[in-house]
């Protein structure tokens, strides 16, 4: 932990849905959610709008469509438009220090003290502001929220405090006054079952975290998890903004309060760990080819089967069948303690046929109150995705709205136009073809 509040943790606000916001002004204050958008798509981004009604990442689709209201639009995400704007602003955060540690597209570290600035709470704060404004000037309006502390944990945290466009700096001396009213969830590491067995013991907060000893929390969690959350309750977190950082794997684990043996269980268990891989591989722009399997079994013993495949994944669902493939290989009679799901061998995200399945097809309605991705019966013989960017011959850039029954209909607009106006064409007019994301500049 350093003397000094130095490190600076950025997180864009529901960056894929803001950036959708951005290039589509018809859904400016709108409820936008990106991710899946058939049966079985899983939610990646959704907008505060859409959040308000209780939509979330990894959340299955068809639970998002049930709880938001008409008039939300449900888009296929477009990385390379994402892509773009996180480079503008990964070089906002590169003038301010060498020091930058990139997470993931719309997360990153800053090290200040490697760039010789003002590292007083004025200073700071006065540096943050700045670059926030920076940001939603260079992006065309996307926004971020800041965390600055001695250390990346406390960073972290406080980018979260004052969602969306926040700001919190937390100063040298005042970290466990910052963090020990907080839900023991703010943690990292904390996950549902963590915090079911603290909750047993009577923890709620990080200041309850605390007043466990090291022999309690270790025996309550395990050695390693549980040394680690002692020293996050103490704000004990040491370690570096490192700019070469590649993941070679994504992962996600559950542990649970007692051994599960119902296969229906265990089914349940693996789908929502592919859902939270596969949000964090689309989040990354990044997919991978080898998907593993991760078991603890009653007595302690655990172990790990692999599949690799023959091209990378991104997709929930595909990432869940090979996991469920491997899961009924494994002796399952004694019960499970734990399961996790991985993917590896990474590589740069590449577009699959996520959207191409009949059951992702997006048949439009005509009328006038037609909805952005709204599911209809009827087959799409071409595989148009809503949101897709599109340019036509005589009508010029727009996206599409939906698709299906031959038809494509699109909105012709952009960032820079005001709301534009819908129209359905046929869906193999050859004056329409796909088109790279708008200029926003």
């Amino acid at each position: 932990m350093r003397r000094e509040p130095s490190i600076m943790h950025l997180d864009l606000d529901a960056f894929f849905a803001a950036v959708e916001q951005r290039d589509k002004p018809s859904l400016r204050g709108r409820p936008v959610v990106v991710g899946g958008t058939g049966g079985r798509g899983v939610v990646s981004t959704a907008s505060y709008e859409a959040r308000a009604f209780g939509a979330r990442s990894a959340m299955p689709t068809p639970e998002a469509r049930r709880i938001c209201p008409p008039g939300t639009a449900f888009l296929g995400p477009r990385f390379a438009a994402y892509q773009r704007t996180a480079e503008v602003v990964m070089a906002a955060l590169r003038e301010l220090s060498p020091l930058v540690e990139q997470v993931s597209v719309d997360e990153a570290y800053v090290d200040l003290a490697a760039g010789g600035h003002d590292l007083s709470v004025a200073g700071v704060t006065a540096l943050a502001t700045r670059l926030k404004d920076t940001i939603a000037a260079a992006t065309g309006g996307v926004t971020g929220s800041v965390g600055v502390g001695t250390s990346k944990s406390l960073a972290k945290i406080g980018s979260e405090l004052r969602k969306p466009d926040g700001l919190t700096v937390v100063p040298a001396g005042e970290e466990l006054a910052v963090l020990h009213p907080l839900p023991v969830r703010s943690l990292g590491g904390v996950g549902p079952a963590t915090a079911e067995r603290l909750a047993q013991v009577k923890v709620a907060t990080v200041g309850d975290l605390h007043r466990l000893s090291l022999i309690d929390l270790t025996t309550l969690v395990g050695q390693a998890h549980g040394a680690g959350l002692y020293r996050l309750a103490r704000a004990d977190d040491d370690r570096p903004v490192v700019t070469d950082r590649e993941a070679k794997s994504v992962s996600a684990e559950e542990t649970f309060a007692r051994d599960v043996t119902d296969p229906a269980r265990l089914t349940a268990e693996i789908d929502a760990l592919a859902a939270r891989v596969g949000s964090r591989l689309q989040r990354s722009g990044t997919s991978g080819r080898t998907v593993t399997l991760k078991v603890r079994r009653y007595d302690f013993s655990t172990l790990t089967r692999s599949q690799t495949l023959a091209q990378p994944v991104d997709d929930p669902r595909q990432i869940a069948a090979v996991a469920r493939r491997l899961l009924a290989a494994v002796d399952r009679s004694g019960g499970l303690r734990l399961l996790g799901v991985g993917v590896s061998g990474l590589s740069t995200y590449v577009q699959g046929d996520l959207f191409a399945e009949p059951d992702d097809a997006q048949p439009v309605d005509e009328l006038p109150d037609a909805v952005p991705g709204d599911p209809r019966p009827g087959p799409s013989v071409v595989a148009w995705y809503p949101g897709q960017d599109v340019v036509h011959a005589e009508r010029g850039a727009g996206w599409v709205w939906g698709s299906g029954l031959n038809r494509v209909t699109v909105r012709f607009e952009g960032p820079r136009t005001a709301p534009g106006p819908v129209r359905t064409l046929a869906a193999d007019d050859p004056a329409l073809q796909p088109a790279d994301p708008p200029d926003w500049t």
